[in-house]
């Protein structure tokens, strides 16, 4: 196994600073990058977790504090273990600040997050990838949309609000995105209804993009988390699976 080296390291962005967690393979040589946007609970131990078996696979990673307007990290008050049916209250401190992050100021947010790997000497040159989670795969989509130049490849898992009939939807990017896509849904989201589903795949089918979007059977949305109640341990292992296979094919 790899050995890795990460730290928390700080972004200028054109709005402040936004925390991150650096973790790339301990010989420091250059490394295709991997931008890893979390999801809604924010950086945490199992999301360093998440980014150092990454890293032990090859990979520079980046875990921005999307939500760094609102703090540094921890930007919230969480238990160890995240169960918002038993305490609803998490979801009430944490959805102002996600409605908040709107997509003008995510992706403004991206360009820097992209200059940064950029300028790292543990970065190889080239496109990067990336990978989100719950909020963070809608950053993903946007961000390869939105930078076609700097995404070569791009993943979503458990995704919710991907194809909206609002204006900002994520999936109206589609016609600018040249990485290869994958999405694995969680089964009955209701962040993700069936037609949502549809939508997102006719527009990435219409605009010729390169995807493969999958349907985790009974995975429900917040699959890949350990330390939440939505954890599925067959969920995350076939998300593994498919991500790897991803960057495998790209980098």
């Amino acid at each position: 196994m790899t050995s890795v080296q990460g730290t928390t390291v700080e972004i200028r962005t054109e709005d402040g600073v936004a925390d991150a967690y650096f973790v790339h393979p301990a010989d420091g040589a250059p490394r295709p990058a991997v931008l890893f946007y979390m999801d809604a609970f924010g950086i945490r131990p199992h999301l360093k977790s998440m980014a150092d078996r990454l890293a032990e696979a090859g990979y520079a990673v980046l875990v921005p504090n999307v939500f760094y307007r609102a703090g540094a990290t921890p930007v919230f008050d969480l238990p160890e273990f995240i169960d918002p049916g038993a305490r609803p209250e998490i979801f009430q401190q944490i959805g102002p600040v996600m409605q908040s992050l709107t997509p003008e100021l995510a992706m403004r947010d991206a360009g820097a997050y992209l200059r940064w790997l950029a300028e790292r000497p543990e970065v190889a040159d080239g496109p990067v990838g990336l990978t989100g989670y719950c909020m963070g795969a809608r950053l993903s989509l946007l961000t390869a949309g939105t930078f076609p130049d700097r995404v070569a490849a791009a993943a979503g898992f458990h995704g919710g609000r991907l194809a909206t009939e609002d204006a900002d939807s994520p999936h109206l990017v589609a016609e600018h995105v040249t990485a290869e896509l994958y999405f694995g849904h969680a089964d009955e989201d209701p962040s993700l209804p069936p037609e949502q589903i549809e939508r997102l795949e006719a527009a990435l089918t219409a605009a010729g993009v390169r995807h493969q979007c999958e349907v985790y059977a009974g995975a429900h949305h917040g699959y890949t988390q350990a330390d939440t109640a939505s954890y599925d341990r067959a969920g995350d292992e076939r998300h593994w699976e498919a991500l790897l296979d991803l960057l495998k094919r790209t980098f």
